[in-house]
């Protein structure tokens, strides 16, 4: 299953929803919205700097992320970057694929 970084930040009016609904309220959040479109989350962590919250899970497919992607912004209580990440066996296939390229002015 692929799997994702989300990395997120709280606006004004998503952290007021935080800080009455709590960490634990935000988590059933996110198992209900992941495990309802057949993923799962494999971590989640609240962090403060440039961003608020931390998750890695896993989705049948990177439409399913993009869904949820959508529809949060959507809501605007959060601004979201979705890195997908591929594991060391996925890099290697990457490696040894060939690639026709050249280079801009070569």
């Amino acid at each position: 299953m692929p799997k994702f970084l989300i990395q997120a930040t709280y606006t004004p009016e998503g952290t007021k929803g935080l800080l009455k609904e709590g960490a634990s309220g935000r988590r059933a959040a996110v198992e209900q919205v992941v495990t309802g479109l057949g993923g799962q989350v494999e971590a989640m962590y609240f962090a403060f700097g440039e961003d608020d919250i931390v998750l890695i899970v896993d989705f049948p497919d990177p439409v399913s992320m993009a869904a949820v992607s959508l529809t949060v912004k959507a809501g605007g209580a959060l601004r979201t970057r979705a890195t997908p990440l591929l594991t060391l066996d996925e890099i290697d296939e990457a490696a040894r694929r060939q690639v026709a390229f050249r280079a801009p002015g070569t």
